[in-house]
């Protein structure tokens, strides 16, 4: 289960695509997350997916 707090979120979900996951994609699949509800809480943070970083970076 994700975090539901979005800060934590993001924390979350950096960390195991530095340390885990080599895509959002893979990153989603793995924990059985959808895609677009991480992105769009993310989104709302004011980040944004950045695939050649592979991690969630201010917009």
């Amino acid at each position: 289960m994700l975090p539901q707090d979005t800060n934590i979120l993001l924390s979350y979900i950096n960390t195991k695509l530095r340390d885990e996951y080599g895509s959002l994609d893979a990153l989603c699949d793995g924990l059985d997350a959808d895609l677009e509800e991480v992105a769009g809480k993310l989104s709302g943070l004011g980040y944004a997916y950045d695939p050649d970083a592979n991690q969630f970076k201010p917009e």
